[in-house]
């Protein structure tokens, strides 16, 4: 019985030194945002880092799909790629779909939003509506444009004779034709991204005082004043964000391409992201696949910088 305090006292210790140990770490502000910052830094380095070196090895490398051995080429990869018709195309097949894409997402996600951000009944069904596209795997959604756009089934053909806007002779190939096929990408990828700004926006929007909207409104302030010379402004560096994601995104993105056209017909809606899978896993080149996706990598880095001195910018007047 003797011996119980004794025991307590020696259980309470290392529980005491414990506690003195997180209190010191969370009074120790450069320690915590450090381990704070930790899991994202390893994520980074992992999923992103890793892969990205691995690209570097392998541009300056002869290493193919199967080969024990590579040697070093030095800056031929890069050479052939510049040399070669299909990246000069693909390249400016990327900076139409982003840039077109993202007029209309921002566009597209201001309205949405604006609309969202007022109280009617059955807000929450068209949220959900809205959300479908981002939330479902693109894969599938690509899948069901895939028939919308069907030579024989396409719906929007049959809608379009039906009504009479499409006479009797016209049956356009959506996915068949350059310009239409670009026009058939470019509108799969608004579809997918518009949620994400408009989810965006809407938190920005939210996050405007209401002592401000009050104001504007026994000043005499209507609608579209309010909009666009109180609201926009005011979210002006969020949505600069959403457009940002947006370019990363689409810059980035191979899926809509690969299932829809697979860069048909004749390369014209070839990205370099799906040139770049093309020509390192199913040709089995995988330096020059490497040296052809490193080029998204400086264009991407420009990209960030300006939006986001932009919005530091937007933010401080």
């Amino acid at each position: 019985m003797m011996l119980q305090p004794a025991t307590h006292a020696a259980a309470a210790g290392p529980a005491r030194a414990h506690t003195g140990l997180l209190a010191r770490i969370a009074d120790n502000e450069r320690l915590l945002w450090r381990l704070m910052l930790a899991p994202a830094i390893l994520y980074i380095v992992l999923l992103v880092g890793f892969p990205f070196f691995l690209s570097l090895y392998f541009s300056v490398s002869d290493v193919t799909v199967g080969s024990r051995e590579m040697s070093f080429v030095g800056l031929e990869n890069f050479r052939r790629v510049i040399e070669s018709r299909t990246f000069w195309t693909a390249l400016k097949n990327t900076l139409i779909f982003t840039v077109v894409s993202q007029l209309f997402v921002i566009v597209f996600a201001n309205i949405l939003a604006t609309a969202l951000s007022v109280e009617f009944r059955g807000k929450w069904f068209i949220r959900l509506l809205i959300l479908l596209p981002w939330v479902a795997p693109i894969s599938l959604g690509a899948i069901g444009w895939l028939w919308i756009y069907d030579s024989i089934y396409s719906i929007i053909n049959w809608t379009g004779q039906a009504l009479g806007i499409l006479g009797p002779d016209r049956w356009p190939i959506w996915l068949g034709e350059p310009t239409l096929a670009m026009i058939s990408v470019i509108v799969v990828q608004i579809w997918r991204i518009v949620p994400l700004a408009t989810v965006i926006i809407l938190a920005g929007l939210t996050s405007i005082p209401q002592d401000i909207r009050d104001a504007a409104a026994v000043d005499g302030a209507g609608f579209w004043r309010r909009l666009l010379q109180i609201e926009f402004p005011l979210v002006m560096p969020i949505m600069l964000v959403a457009v940002l994601f947006g370019v990363i995104f689409t810059f980035t993105d191979m899926i809509v391409v690969f299932v829809l056209t697979r860069g048909g017909p004749y390369d014209q809606t070839q990205v370099l992201a799906s040139w770049a899978f093309f020509t390192g896993i199913q040709g089995g080149d995988l330096a020059g696949g490497a040296a052809v996706s490193l080029f998204l990598f400086p264009v991407l880095v420009a990209v960030a910088i300006l939006f986001l001195r932009l919005a530091r910018r937007a933010e401080v007047t």
